[in-house]
Formats: C-alpha cells, sequence, structure tokens
C-alpha cells in the first residue's frame, strides 16, 4: 500500500540545519571513575559523587597522552534534520556510533530541501588536497539558488506523480535528490565525538588541519557546542591538546 499524497505539500527550502541533544549520560566524572578503577577497583565509583574539578589534571593526563578508553563511558543522542548528502558523510563514521534514519520505504517523504545560504563560500581553487573556497559572485549564487530550487520542485512533482498512480514509495523516492533534508537519531560517546569534531570541523587549535565540507561542519558546530556544556573539564584538554581524539 502507498500513502495518498497531499495536494498541499509545497516545497520549501532551508539553508541550515537542526542539532538537538534529546538524551545524555554524559559528565566529565564518567571519565574519572572509568580511569581510576585500574588502581582502585570498585572504589573507582567514588568519582561520582566528587567534583571533577579536583581531578582535571587526570582528565588533561589521559588526553595527551591518548588513553582514550576512559572517554567512551558516556552517551549522548542527538535528533539531527540535515541534508541526505550530509548523512552520506556522517556515515563514514562508524566506530562508537549509532544510526536511524527516517524511511523513504515507509513514509511519504517531506518537500524540505537545501539551498545555500549567502555566506556559503560557492566556487573551489586549487587542487585537490591543497584546495581552499572563495564566496561566490552574486550571479553565481542566483544561478545556485534558481537551479536547485527548479530542480527540486520538478523533482518532487515527479515524486507525487508516482505516488498518485500507485507507485511504491520505495521506487518513487528514487527521483529526489540528496539535497533533500532528512533525519536521524546520531548517539556516540566523548571518544568518537572528539574523532569526528577532528575531522568534521576546522579549528585555530586543531594540530592536524582539517578541510570538512561546511554543510557537515555546520552539525559538528552545533553537537560541539552542546558536549562542551555536558564535559567541560573534557572539552578543555580536548582543546589544549590539539583536538586530536585520544
Amino acid at each position: 500500500m502507498t500513502d495518498t499524497p497531499a495536494d498541499d505539500l509545497k516545497p520549501s527550502f532551508r539553508s541550515d540545519v537542526t542539532v538537538e541533544l534529546v538524551k545524555h549520560s554524559a559528565a566529565d566524572s564518567d571519565v574519572l571513575w572509568a580511569a581510576r578503577v585500574s588502581t582502585a577497583g570498585e572504589q573507582s565509583l567514588e568519582e561520582l559523587t566528587k567534583d571533577p574539578e579536583r581531578s582535571k589534571g587526570l582528565i588533561n593526563y589521559l588526553m595527551r597522552d591518548r588513553h582514550g578508553s576512559p572517554f567512551e563511558h558516556n552517551s549522548m543522542t542527538f535528533f539531527i534534520s540535515a541534508p541526505i548528502f550530509v548523512f552520506r558523510e556522517f556515515m563514514r563514521h562508524r566506530v562508537g556510533w549509532s544510526y536511524n534514519e527516517e524511511s523513504g520505504r515507509y513514509r511519504e517523504l517531506q518537500p524540505v530541501f537545501y539551498v545555500p545560504g549567502e555566506d556559503r563560500k560557492l566556487v573551489q581553487q586549487g587542487r585537490p588536497g591543497k584546495y581552499e573556497f572563495v564566496a561566490g559572485t552574486e550571479a553565481q549564487q542566483e544561478l545556485v539558488e534558481r537551479s536547485m530550487q527548479q530542480s527540486y520542485i520538478q523533482a518532487y512533482e515527479q515524486y507525487q506523480e508516482m505516488l498518485a498512480a500507485g507507485v511504491a514509495r520505495e521506487v518513487a523516492r528514487a527521483v529526489l535528490p540528496v539535497g533533500l533534508f532528512s533525519s536521524m537519531y546520531a548517539t556516540c560517546n566523548a571518544r568518537s565525538l572528539m574523532h569526528f569534531l577532528g575531522l568534521r570541523t576546522q579549528h585555530e587549535l586543531a594540530k592536524v588541519p582539517s578541510f570538512p565540507q561546511r554543510e557537515i561542519e555546520m552539525v559538528g558546530e552545533k553537537m560541539e557546542a552542546a558536549w562542551a556544556e555536558l564535559m567541560p573539564l573534557t572539552y578543555a584538554a580536548f582543546n589544549a591538546n590539539g583536538r586530536v581524539a585520544p
């Protein structure tokens, strides 16, 4: 069976992304009790009731010397709404991550599409591995906006036409572009998130430069802001040690 497509669904366009922290069990004390079990055994659980500020030197040592496993004993679940091409990059991160994305087989996909904002640099210069992006001209910005919107509108009209004719959602969705917004839950721990941020954000404190696509960097920046509030000592140590995941 297929849904009856709604007649009033009109394409809309976004230049931003949505990131919401919906559930978490993450604190600096999680790093401390996990690390101290090696010397204190079950007594390490006492760290749960202590002020982690007293042990920020230990957190920095673990980060600096890359003792990574204590940073895995926590969990954060984010709701993310972004273009499909962002999710395809996301799925390259597999260790320490769990994903569940909305399905184009089981629901009618909504006509929300990505169009870059005026602050998105449009022109690539240089050779692969050593290129940079610069701002586009007003004419290029107008071309990108017009071309994307026209393409999206036509694709969604064809999608709706196939659904109305009884074509299965899983078949009809093939006509939709990767600029379509999708949504997912993504669950990670601090260690896997640090690895993600090291690759998918640019930062002046990073020892190893990264050149992420801007759209996934937008997601990473919002995830980073939420994590920084949950684990401020771990976050500070991450930055102080070159933003390299332990």
